[in-house]
């Protein structure tokens, strides 16, 4: 917490306009450096959280103190060939480059195929691989495992044994396939989320219609070193349910959001689940109203608690009369009881794709809208402090993915669409100014 409230501050020192605010909040950062040296923790916490109530209300009432910091462009790098070509999921890699998934028909045996690009600090590629058969493969997202290798999930048409199937790869260094698994039943499957465990196996999620009680269901399969199939869990009721993210928790469980038909209050909303390390149901929350509301990435945040984004479509635009979709961010604590939540919208609609906690205790966030993407930082209540847009009517970059670098810089992949229909894998590098 301390070190939150020390972050925000500096950004106050430079803004002698608002020496009130930064003043108050700075009395209750010392109070509480005084209680935390007493053995005071409780006090110590009410007196930072107090610290940020007065920074936050500085922000709120003063957008000239979030006007300051503006992100700046370092570079920006395409990829791929004459055809299709989209990055899905972007990690920094322990040399300092990056690893990059997503799909290609520019390359690859046929249709569409899982593309893996590696590249250096800068950008530069350094390899690609291509995964697949004669039909469309692809995949949603890669980590870099405690080897040095990679994994990847996504989904399989040309292998497996149904209409669709969950796709695990596992690769070396250089990106060359040491196994790869399918999981599926005769319908419709796929992996959207994959995470290496402390055991050194993998937890996937997804959708099932193979399985479960519904038309389909959220998917929880969990693995050995080698990909071999240890339980799987399907959580669902009668409608549609799926998931989008998962991410290891510090109890060696795991928490997982996506969206739900079957339970909560309208057509879709938030599902937030939290299961043990035997991917049994410790609790589930739904967030959302009376129409469509979707989660699509989650965090554990540094107090244990849970930071979660997505859509709410809740509000009719005054012109059209049309729905129209808002990004939604959620912060909840430790149990899943919402702490507050944020929404923003740029352009005409936008979904909150990739959400990440950021070294000094905000959020970075990955806007993907109509005509217009936006990379968004807040601070640690949500209160945006900058955003940078991307969008024109045609050939606009679309964000998928976005996250913090080693050194404070921000990352982000997607898709650039060229003017004669062929599209490009798309990294850029950006920084705070």
């Amino acid at each position: 917490m301390r070190k939150r409230v020390l972050a925000i501050l500096m950004a106050l020192v430079a803004l002698c306009a608002f020496a009130v605010a930064e003043e108050t909040a700075e009395d209750w950062v010392k109070k509480g450096d005084e209680l935390y040296e007493n053995g005071s923790y409780e006090g110590a916490a009410n007196s930072y959280d107090k610290a940020l109530q007065f920074y936050n209300e500085s922000i709120e009432h003063n957008p000239e103190v979030s006007a300051s910091i503006q992100p700046e462009e370092v570079w920006n790098k395409t990829y791929g060939g004459d055809g299709f070509d989209l990055g899905s999921s972007v990690q920094e890699t322990c040399d300092g480059g990056y690893i990059i998934t997503g799909w290609t028909n520019s390359y690859g045996a046929g249709g569409l195929d899982v593309l893996l690009i590696k590249t250096d600090s800068d950008g530069n590629e350094e390899w690609k691989k291509t995964f697949g058969g004669s039909k469309d493969d692809g995949a949603c997202s890669v980590q870099e495992t405690y080897d040095g290798g990679y994994i990847i999930i996504g989904l399989t048409e040309s292998y497996g044994a149904g209409d669709s199937d969950v796709w695990l790869i596992k690769t070396d260094p250089d990106g060359n396939k040491v196994w790869d698994k399918t999981f599926g039943g005769p319908n419709y499957d796929q992996g959207s989320s994959v995470q290496e465990t402390y055991d050194g196996g993998y937890i996937i999620t997804g959708l099932t219609e193979s399985y479960g009680a519904g038309d389909s269901d959220v998917w929880l399969i969990k693995t050995d070193p080698d990909g071999n199939k240890v339980w799987d869990k399907t959580f669902g009721g009668s409608s549609r349910d799926r998931s989008e993210s998962i991410k290891v928790t510090t109890d060696d469980g795991y928490i997982i959001v996506g969206f739900t038909e079957s339970y909560g209050a309208g057509n879709r909303d938030v599902w937030l689940i939290k299961t043990d390390s035997d991917g049994n149901t410790v609790w589930d929350k739904t967030f959302g109203g009376s129409n469509d509301d979707i989660g699509t990435s989650v965090h554990q945040t540094s107090d244990k608690g849970y930071i979660l984004i997505g859509s709410a479509n809740s509000q009719t635009d005054a012109k059209s009369g049309r729905l129209v979709e808002d990004l939604w961010l959620i912060k909840t604590d430790p149990n899943g009881i919402e702490e507050w939540n944020k929404t923003f919208r740029f352009g005409e609609s936008s979904v909150g794709i990739s959400v990440q906690e950021t070294n000094d205790g905000g959020y970075i966030i990955a806007s993907q809208g109509f005509r217009t993407d936006a990379i968004i930082k807040t601070d640690s209540l949500g209160v945006k402090l900058w955003d940078i847009t991307y969008g024109d009517k045609r050939g606009h970059p679309t964000i998928r993915s976005v996250q913090e670098t080693g050194n404070g810089e921000y990352v982000f992949t997607g898709q650039f669409g060229g003017y004669e229909g062929d599209t490009d894998v798309l990294l850029i590098k950006i920084n705070e100014t």
